[in-house]
């Protein structure tokens, strides 16, 4: 057994696949402990994992909840902004607390989530090996893939990979308050300065919840990167109430806009003018933003939830209307279901893009967003088998890449010999492992 600890931000978009890859290494004999603010102990140990609270004089129980209540109320460069001011909170109370508390507990290799980037100088302080995870869309820099904050499309020519160029320089300025603090502490753990942002990643595995087949066309990956796909776990989750006697068998819309930018009321009241002519039933999840009683009466009378048992209901959806966070985004292709896109910040924009390029949906910006358009483009998706097929495809896709399985076969692999575990493709097109 191999106590393992798990970094990773303590909001359900990173907590959830986090806690449902940690189960499954529970299942095969290891202790698995996720490090995080107070906020997520509950979800955690419901899980039935352990969990080690940090900063919890900075972040007391409830910081999240007021954290996420101004968040989700911006959209665009603003959130985006606001979300970086997070990420420096997060990095510094990691940096100052997290060495000490894993060597406390005895952990022995790290999993670390791409969005802490102070997590790879911590493993290397420990003297620790580490795996990193990409939970959000993949963080990796390539000139040739735009940035996975950006909408932009994927081309190959000069000046989309200069574009990309001055994207990743941008993203580079924001990022400096983040990036600062880490060097600082690099210089007081004598630890190398990183040149570039590929050098926070580990050099033993990388594995991320996308399947190749949801991503852009990339040449610089390192030979030890896995797309596995998802890993979701209906048993690490929640159980959460729902109505299911007052589905009317109707094709069935499943609208959420997540946990995060989810305050946007206007949003969900123009979701369900456009679906109501349609002859659908809409179920609007809000994610905790807001409660169904606080909402206006919205057209249609759409079924209004608090929070909804997400799985389940993506196995009874004929479409998603979604933010295109990326476990939302991955579920509904995992259930075949096409999507129709409305992206607010952070990695949502590369996540439509993405959608749209694959095939398995559309997407409508918050700009462009009326009850027309909307209403047009999900009939189009609605009608048109393409895009059910593709989501299909990636479906298959995502089935045949391993999910949890196979990230756990890595991970073990890394555990056993503690080398870099590159990628070799068979003839048949699965993957296999070696070391380096």
């Amino acid at each position: 057994m191999t106590h393992i600890g798990i970094l990773c931000p303590t909001l359900n978009g990173h907590l959830n696949p986090m806690m449902a890859l940690g189960h499954e290494l529970k299942r095969r004999g290891h202790r698995i402990t996720i490090v995080g603010l107070l906020d997520g102990k509950s979800k955690v140990l419901a899980a039935g994992l352990e969990f080690l609270a940090i900063g919890e004089v900075k972040f007391p129980f409830g910081s999240t909840s007021q954290s996420l209540d101004k968040l989700g109320q911006l959209s665009g460069i603003a959130a985006f902004r606001y979300s970086i001011e997070l990420m420096k909170q997060a990095t510094a109370t990691l940096l100052e607390e997290a060495p000490a508390a894993l060597q406390n507990m005895g952990v022995e290799i790290l999993l670390i989530d791409q969005a802490l980037v102070g997590g790879s100088s911590i493993a290397q302080r420990l003297d620790l090996p580490f795996i990193s995870v990409a939970c959000a869309l993949m963080f990796n820099q390539d000139s040739n893939v735009p940035p996975f904050f950006t909408s932009w499309r994927y081309s190959a020519t000069w000046w989309a990979r200069l574009r990309n160029q001055i994207g990743y320089q941008l993203l580079s300025i924001l990022a400096q308050p983040s990036t600062r603090q880490i060097a600082t502490y690099r210089q007081q753990w004598n630890l190398p300065s990183l040149k570039h942002q590929n050098d926070f990643y580990s050099p033993l595995a990388q594995i991320c919840q996308q399947p190749a087949e949801f991503e852009y066309p990339r040449q610089s990956l390192p030979a030890h990167f896995y797309f596995t796909g998802p890993y979701s776990d209906q048993n690490t989750r929640e159980p959460v109430d729902f109505p299911f006697d007052q589905l009317t068998g109707q094709p069935l819309i499943y609208a959420s806009l997540g946990t995060l930018q989810n305050r946007l009321l206007g949003t969900f009241e123009i979701i369900a003018e456009a679906c109501q002519v349609l002859n659908v039933q809409l179920v609007i999840a809000l994610g905790g933003g807001s409660t169904p009683e606080s909402l206006p009466i919205l057209p249609g009378s759409p079924l209004v939830v608090g929070y909804a048992p997400q799985l389940e209901l993506l196995q009874r959806a004929t479409l998603t209307i979604t933010h295109a966070g990326m476990n939302t985004v991955l579920e509904s292709l995992s259930n075949g279901v096409p999507m129709v896109a409305i992206p607010i910040t952070n990695d949502q924009p590369g996540v439509a893009a993405r959608i749209a390029w694959t095939g398995a949906g559309e997407v409508v910006t918050l700009k462009d967003l009326t009850v027309s358009r909307l209403r047009s483009t999900i009939r189009r998706v609605l009608v048109m088998k393409s895009y059910r097929n593709n989501a299909v495809r990636l479906q298959k896709a995502m089935q045949t890449a391993g999910g949890a399985n196979q990230a756990a076969d890595v991970i073990e692999q890394v555990i056993a010999t503690e080398q870099a575990v590159s990628v070799q493709i068979q003839a048949s097109g699965s993957f296999a492992m070696s070391n380096r």
